[in-house]
């Protein structure tokens, strides 16, 4: 059975970041691996189970991973990702820090995961930019300057606001990309046919 076959929830962020601690992992954050698996099922690529350990522990900067518990978190991340993509019901999230955090430390994890997804995407090189559409093509763009977000963020409502608009933004371009490049049936293009994002931006 391959591995985006596989009914499963996502994993929350606090199970991934404890992976990551008995891993030994301490730079790479989770939304950057999430960001990476996304960026290449979005894309189009499918990974089997040793590609897919060696992808992340290459993004990890690991040899391999030491826990079995690991390995099954990893592929239950990848399963959930590739099965909310494909849903009808447009439940796809993405893996972030809850709102209990800082946004400062939630701006980070958008733009880490922005960063990453669009790494991921890039690494498969079967949609150039010449396959792409403009709206695709100016979505990625968006996800690039979105890459970028200033960590620098207050503790204020019109700023959290902000940042909630940004990453309905970004789910929703991801749903859009993931639609263009895999070629969906036609019943799944009509639902989302209403998935076009608008821009946002963080002040």
């Amino acid at each position: 059975m391959s591995l985006e076959n596989v009914p499963v929830d996502l994993p929350d962020f606090e199970l991934v970041a404890n992976m990551f601690v008995e891993e030994g992992v301490r730079v790479v954050s989770p939304s950057e691996l999430h960001g990476l698996i996304s960026g290449h099922l979005a894309a189009g690529a499918r990974l089997q189970p040793t590609m897919l350990l060696q992808t992340a522990c290459e993004l990890l900067d690991l040899d391999s991973l030491s826990q079995e518990s690991s390995k099954v978190t990893l592929v239950n991340l990848y399963s959930a990702t590739c099965e909310a993509l494909e849903s009808l019901d447009l439940d796809f999230e993405m893996l972030l820090p809850d709102d209990e955090n800082e946004i400062s430390q939630r701006a980070d994890a958008l733009g880490r995961w922005c960063q990453s997804f669009l790494g991921g995407f890039g690494l498969y090189g079967k949609h150039t930019d010449a396959s792409l559409s403009t709206e695709a093509k100016e979505t990625l763009n968006d996800l690039g300057q979105i890459a970028q977000i200033s960590i620098d963020v207050e503790e204020l409502d019109e700023n959290e606001s902000d940042l909630m608009e940004v990453q309905e933004y970004v789910r929703m371009a991801v749903l859009m990309l993931f639609t263009e490049c895999n070629q969906a049936v036609e019943n799944k293009e009509k639902a989302f046919a209403q998935v076009q994002p608008e821009n946002s931006r963080l002040h």
